[in-house]
């Protein structure tokens, strides 16, 4: 499989290009994610990024919440890259950042829930449109 910043990854069968937009929130959406925590966050977000060969195209940490575009190989559920994601960074956080307890009860950083959307080039109704017209250069 090759990966690089070029967002079509091929392997020996198939292209691929799947990105998606991720935002996910501290718990009770606290205001945290700020100065060494959100340097650290953003090391550990790319770290496991490059461990798992996924690529992070946008990373932004705002005080209260997490945007991401990320691609991923075909290979790896959406589900299991969020796990991965809160729950290795959460782990380290509240290792480094004892006093995080204080502010977040419990043993996670992050809510429980995330948004996720896919990315691609073109919207709807330009892949409607596409995929219309050639059933019609076919009939």
């Amino acid at each position: 499989m090759k990966y690089d910043r070029t967002f079509v990854w091929k392997n020996s069968h198939a292209q691929h290009r799947l990105g998606y937009h991720l935002v996910f929130t501290p718990k009770y959406r606290k205001k945290v994610l700020r100065g060494k925590l959100n340097q650290r966050l953003c090391e550990l977000f790319y770290e496991a990024a490059k461990a798992n060969q996924w690529f992070i195209h946008e990373l932004n940490i705002k005080y209260d919440h997490t945007h991401m575009m990320i691609q991923l190989p075909p290979d790896i559920t959406v589900s299991k890259t969020v796990m991965y994601l809160k729950g290795g960074t959460s782990r380290a956080i509240r290792k480094e950042f004892p006093e995080l307890r204080e502010f977040l009860w419990g043993d996670s950083l992050w809510q429980d829930g995330y948004f996720i959307e896919t990315v691609g080039r073109i919207d709807e109704k330009k892949m409607r449109q596409y995929i219309q017209e050639q059933w019609e250069q076919e009939s």
